[in-house]
């Protein structure tokens, strides 16, 4: 079926409200874009989470959008906290799934006559890849317990980390209300072994440099300048948030028909947010965003650690800092004025990124005059960008911007335009050192498989829910 479009401005497009939506579909994008989206899926499942019961403002989808399950992938929305819905795949299966990033002290000259050598020793250090585990941190069933509900504080008390870290995560690095018993002995048995590594599929660990500095005195205030190496730390929370969202799409089949909620799309099932279903979801999810933060957080100090061994100086010596770290795959209750009243809303962003303006009190101290940083990599061979949060594209998105470049194809068609070539030599030749646990991932995340994140960034600047700040360049990548 065919989606209708209107287009408002350069970047925006209205779906009109039609048949059972309750309310508009609105897309960010460029005129490109639209156009290829219009070929595709993606735009029907805007459509589709419109007819939601309690959402409120439009559906929203960012300019990375394509297809994922029920939701689009880049699709947000919210729900009136007494008559709204959550819904498993508003968040996605990689809970949490999200991005840290990390300054240092070091100019890329310093770094890239070692290069080989730290790709080796975080190659080494980060277990990635299908089924990645480490032999030498298998939790406790009482520690995971208490990583559960700590986050990435757990860590930092084991020494790794300190309080400067959490505070320069979104939420602290812990959502409040998770409750372990809630999951099944599948969800934790897979995460026992997993906490401080990459995993596969788009998840990558990489080393990079500052290439281009578009607001000076916001990137002074991030701590950025140009030659600057930084590391970018994007992983979630591997099979134990995959589990948590396969046992709850059954219990939310089930409670769809229990309160009777028409679904235009089995994928979109869900519960009211005051059920005992949407309010035992909430907390399994809660569980599996604190593995996330903390599985971030081990990262977090093998990198260190591997810097360390390759340049013989200490993490606090080269100044190696979050910067920020923030969640993709969410749903979390917050305050946000519609039409002039302030209401509680539960937000899904799968796939995007929480953007908050200057001011708001849920940003860092250090940062609350320039807005929440928003991290947006791209792919392993071209670059990734950090902005800030915007006033308008809090009132407009419910403060809300893109996670990424988005996939333009599929794993299958991009392994297949990948066949013969040599993506590691073609990635040397860019200056880009590869260490990968599989040829078969590597494949897959080919540039030309995403959309190019300049574009999709320009779409976000151009209509203001976004702040473009910086631009870094990859050196060295490490991928499952």
């Amino acid at each position: 079926m065919t989606v209708k479009v209107q287009q408002i401005d350069a970047c925006r497009w209205r779906i009109p409200r039609e048949g059972d939506m309750r309310t508009d579909g609105l897309v960010f994008a460029n005129r490109a874009m639209m156009a290829a989206l219009q070929k595709e899926q993606a735009l029907e499942q805007v459509r589709n989470v419109a007819t939601l019961p309690g959402i409120v403002g439009p559906s929203l989808a960012m300019p990375d959008i394509h297809w994922g399950y029920g939701f689009p992938i880049g699709g947000v929305a919210a729900f009136d906290a007494e008559r709204g819905v959550v819904s498993p795949g508003g968040v996605g299966y990689d809970i949490n799934c999200g991005v840290r990033l990390l300054r240092s002290e070091l100019e890329v000259q310093e770094v890239r006559p070692r290069l080989d050598q730290l790709a080796d020793a975080l190659f080494r250090n980060v277990p990635s890849g299908v089924g990645s585990h480490r032999r030498d941190l298998k939790l406790s069933v009482a520690e995971e317990r208490k990583v559960l509900q700590e986050g990435a504080r757990w860590v930092v008390k084991q020494g790794m980390g300190s309080e400067q870290d959490l505070e320069h995560i979104e939420e602290g690095g812990r959502i409040q209300g998770a409750d372990p018993e809630l999951l099944s002995a599948r969800a934790l048995e897979r995460g026992r072994d997993q906490l401080g590594t990459l995993g596969s599929g788009n998840h990558f660990l990489e080393v990079q440099m500052v290439e281009e500095i578009r607001e000076p005195e916001l990137a002074r205030v991030l701590g950025l300048f140009p030659g600057q190496v930084t590391v970018t730390i994007h992983t979630g929370s591997r099979g134990l948030g995959y589990q948590v969202c396969d046992d709850y799409l059954r219990v939310m089949l089930r409670a769809a028909a229990k309160y009777g909620i028409r679904l235009p799309d089995r994928q979109l099932c869900c519960a009211p947010l005051d059920s005992p279903e949407g309010r035992q979801y909430l907390a399994a999810m809660a569980c599996a965003a604190n593995f996330a933060f903390a599985n971030r957080q081990l990262i977090t100090a093998w990198v260190r650690e591997s810097f360390e061994q390759v340049l013989g100086r200490s993490a606090e010596a080269l100044r190696l800092s979050v910067i920020y770290d923030v969640c993709h795959n969410i749903a979390k209750y917050e305050q946000h004025v519609v039409e002039g009243r302030r209401r509680r809303l539960c937000v899904h962003r799968k796939g995007a990124t929480r953007a908050f303006p200057p001011g708001h009190p849920d940003v860092p101290e250090s940062y609350r005059a320039i807005g929440q940083p928003v991290l947006i990599p791209g792919d392993m061979g071209r670059y990734s960008y950090v902005l800030v949060g915007t006033a308008a594209g809090f009132e407009e998105t419910f403060g809300s911007t893109c996670h990424g470049a988005g996939r333009v194809l599929s794993r299958h068609a991009a392994k297949k335009l990948a066949r013969g070539r040599r993506i590691e030599e073609e990635l040397a030749a860019r200056g880009i050192v590869l260490r990968a646990a599989g040829r078969g991932t590597v494949a897959e995340e080919i540039s030309e498989a995403y959309k190019d994140v300049m574009e999709v960034v320009e779409v976000v600047q151009q209509a203001g829910i976004g702040r473009i700040v910086a631009r870094l360049r990859p050196l060295a990548v490490v991928k499952g």
